[in-house]
């Protein structure tokens, strides 16, 4: 009978912990949350209910119309298209470079390597600011100024790359040698060792580095600002600060509507690909 009461207790203890866990776990989360659900219940308010008071968790008229008008203000959805082909490219770009770059970095034997590998590392310190007005001249020179070839070419080139070559010299660091004598005995020359071998394996590394490349180039705004005249080629960021009257007031509704659309493809991206972003941290923490 003890037994009975005290299993009983304890089951109960674990019941009552693991509620208590989960209370604090939502309530710590609503921090987070919020701000998100106040971006898209502001979307499908008037602009005078936005900043009513009290404010209102819920539109008292739903404005479904917002989300048509934010594509009749100004070309929202080539803002949108620029900035998805923008970004996939810099993905494909940056993991070309840097998968290749990372394997010789981790796996060929060359004078400096380490030197040069060091250097490369330091580049990340110099902030983007600095070289932002020497690349404005080099493409203005070039003659491509108000295109999108700086937005694509530079990070290709840039920190981005930088990193992503630290990612992924770390991850070939820990694929065993075994591996790659196994390939050599049977005839595989270095490349043929590097793309069906090492790439392989390093698939984890390479979708953690895509996603955090992909959310880099789909965020950034500095650059679309300084390299970027012309409408119909802006990105994402630069379309959202447009959401203005003729006064420069914004037009917060619209603004709301716009965000909500641009945050809500990534946001489902981050949640689905999490892991693999945890994961590619973790492997750039191995010995090397």
């Amino acid at each position: 009978m003890k037994k009975r009461v005290f299993a009983s207790r304890y089951a109960f203890m674990r019941w009552l912990g693991a509620a208590l866990l989960l209370a604090l776990l939502i309530i710590s989360s609503i921090p987070f949350i919020f701000p998100f659900w106040w971006m898209i219940i502001g979307s499908l308010k008037n602009p005078t209910e936005i900043f009513a008071f009290p404010p209102t968790l819920l539109p008292k008229e739903w404005q479904w119309q917002n989300y048509v008008e934010v594509f009749r203000y100004q070309p929202y959805a080539l803002h949108y298209f620029n900035s998805v082909y923008i970004a996939v490219l810099v993905t494909i770009g940056t993991l070309f470079v840097a998968s290749l770059s990372g394997y010789a970095f981790a796996r060929i034997p060359f004078p400096g390597r380490s030197v040069l590998f060091i250097l490369l590392l330091s580049s990340i310190m110099m902030p983007a600011e600095v070289l932002i007005i020497t690349n404005f001249f080099m493409m203005k020179m070039l003659g491509l100024s108000d295109t999108h070839f700086p937005l694509i070419v530079i990070p290709i080139l840039g920190a981005p790359a930088v990193v992503g070559t630290f990612m992924m010299r770390q991850f070939f660091v820990s694929i065993p040698h075994e591996i790659e004598d196994a390939a050599t005995v049977d005839g595989a020359n270095r490349f043929g060792i590097f793309w069906h071998v090492a790439l392989p394996v390093a698939t984890p590394a390479l979708g953690g580095l895509a996603i955090l490349t992909y959310l880099a180039s789909w965020n950034l705004f500095l650059e679309p600002l300084v390299f970027l005249d012309s409408i119909n080629l802006w990105t994402i960021p630069l379309s959202l600060r447009n959401f203005v009257d003729p006064y420069g007031t914004p037009l917060w509704h619209l603004q709301l509507a716009a965000t909500t659309l641009s945050v809500l493809p990534i946001l489902i991206i981050y949640v689905v690909a999490q892991r693999q972003i945890v994961d590619s941290f973790a492997t750039s923490g191995v010995k090397g």
